[in-house]
């Protein structure tokens, strides 16, 4: 007999939880014509924690197969773009020693390796997109469609703004049944699979699988159904952060369109430009310094940003966490998205894109019965927790690769007891070729070979290149890439407009257009 359609239960809301529900409605849900139903459980009563304001280029494929317009994003959520990272202080202790890692690949990418004859302003030479956000332009016009451009981009915007939207995306326009409760106790049948959730109020929730997004508290995971958490702190060692909010100089301020991140003596510094403001946040490690000599670093900081009476009245936020994650996400009938699944250091903002990827595989594995529940787990894990190996050590080759001495904290992390085994043989091999993608096994990693050897060159990691193949010592044919970077740049500077002019101008022609999908509600 064939099994009745699937029922889901997403507990907890926030961005984990609001993403995955659209995820597979707009798959699996009846509004898309499929046979699942969908139920978000949120509590009224705790407060999404907010951070993770940082996208890779994936969400934009993950919002336009999701059905929500980017105008509605840059309108309801503070979005800006984001076009990357850049790094300074990370190699030696001077801040103005930078490097940027950009989204868009190098230019010939797949036909020749042009670190030989682009040294030492890497970035600068191989791709447009590094000059491009020194200037402060944007990766499209304003005729370009949504979602395209003419530089790789993701976005910033505010987490908890971007939560609500997707709430509301979910519930008119996917179909997701939206219940605001606190829930009192799980229950399980006899093979320890969950069958309901019970509110306080005494409602059942029944369904066939729970996803459990509710943070921290892993109330399902964790909590239920005890999946032990695996420690990274060993390769990680980061377990706190100081947040701040801070306005910008002007209205008129440019708008960064890269995660600007700044080594400290104890830690780092993310910065994040919003249209509103920007996000701050000191990211350190307890086990070297505390939260009073972190602070007074950070005042002294941002003392060259704010005058003294705004440096005062500051109200930082104090973040604490455990790097880790679960032996494994997906248990019988409960899959862990987002930090109920595990949580590292937001450095390369890897947070929302392993909720993109969980959210995606879920879709993608999800079974057509119960009998295939525990085969789609299997699957599912052996993704995730590579997926979770392969970001802790492209985290971890950006501390390797310092040549930092102004404290243990810096030394520590190029010890070799604290270095992954298979990034110490990497870092072995790319000593004499350029990473390469039988370097990973494991397909679609978030991480391709190309960010790290943007890494690798902005970090002055030296390679002989003995082994490099012919085609990749063509030095005429390299010389004519490098002219066509140069020809895109000075096309762009001219045709593409600032950030912060063409952010005005997309919420405008949202607000004179009429928001879409049932926006400005």
């Amino acid at each position: 007999m064939p099994q009745a359609p699937l029922s889901i239960c997403v507990l907890g809301g926030g961005a984990a939880g609001w993403l995955t529900a659209a995820v597979l409605a707009a798959e699996h849900g009846r509004v898309a014509g499929g046979d699942c139903t969908i139920t978000l459980v949120e509590s009224p009563t705790i407060p999404t924690i907010g951070v993770g304001e940082g996208t890779w280029p994936s969400m934009r494929e993950t919002l336009r197969r999701i059905g929500l317009s980017e105008r509605r994003l840059f309108a309801e959520c503070d979005a800006s773009f984001k076009q990357g990272s850049l790094f300074s202080a990370w190699k030696i202790t001077d801040p103005s020693d930078q490097y940027y890692h950009p989204f868009s690949l190098p230019h010939g990418y797949f036909e020749q390796d042009l670190a030989p004859f682009a040294e030492p302003e890497y970035a600068y030479a191989v791709t447009p997109q590094a000059a491009v956000c020194d200037s402060h332009l944007a990766p499209k016009q304003l005729a370009t469609p949504e979602y395209a451009g003419v530089l790789n981009y993701g976005y910033h915007f505010d987490a908890v703004k971007f939560g609500l939207c997707l709430s509301d995306h979910c519930t008119r326009n996917l179909g997701v049944q939206h219940v605001r409760a606190n829930v009192a106790s799980v229950e399980s049948d006899a093979e320890g699979n969950i069958i309901a959730l019970v509110t306080e109020t005494g409602e059942n929730l029944s369904a066939d699988l729970f996803v459990d997004c509710s943070g921290r508290a892993a109330v399902l995971i964790g909590e239920h159904m005890r999946v032990p958490w695996v420690d990274r702190s060993s390769v990680l060692f980061n377990d706190r952060a100081l947040a701040v909010q801070i306005p910008h100089a002007s209205a008129e301020s440019p708008i960064a369109s890269v995660t600007r991140s700044t080594a400290r003596n104890n830690g780092w510094i993310w910065d994040i430009g919003l249209p509103t403001r920007r996000g701050m946040g000191y990211v350190y490690s307890s086990q070297f310094t505390d939260t009073d000599t972190v602070e007074s670093d950070f005042r002294e900081f941002l003392s060259t940003e704010l005058p003294q009476s705004a440096l005062r009245d500051l109200s930082f936020r104090e973040l604490t966490f455990q790097p880790g994650h679960r032996e494994v996400m997906w248990r019988g009938n409960c899959v862990a998205v987002g930090m109920s699944a595990g949580f590292i250091e937001p450095l390369e903002a890897s947070a929302l894109a392993l909720i993109e990827q969980s959210a995606g595989l879920i879709r993608d594995f999800l079974p057509v019965s119960k009998a295939q529940m525990k085969l789609a787990a299997t699957r599912f894990n052996s993704q995730m927790l590579a997926h979770w190996d392969h970001i802790i050590e492209f985290l971890k080759l950006h501390y390797v690769l310092s040549q930092r001495t102004d404290s243990e904290y810096w030394l520590a992390h190029r010890r070799a007891e604290s270095i992954p085994e298979s990034l110490q043989e990497n870092l072995m091999l790319w000593r004499h070729r350029a990473p390469a993608k039988q370097d990973f096994p494991q397909a679609q990693s978030l991480f391709p070979p190309a960010s790290y050897r943007y890494v690798l060159n902005g970090m002055a990691y030296a390679c002989d290149r003995t082994r490099a193949p012919r085609k990749e010592r063509d030095e005429a044919r390299a010389k004519v890439l490098l002219g066509e970077v140069q020809k895109q740049l000075a096309s762009f500077k001219q045709g593409l407009p600032e950030n912060r002019k063409l952010l005005e101008q997309l919420v405008a022609r949202s607000q004179t257009s009429g928001s879409p999908e049932g926006a400005g509600r």
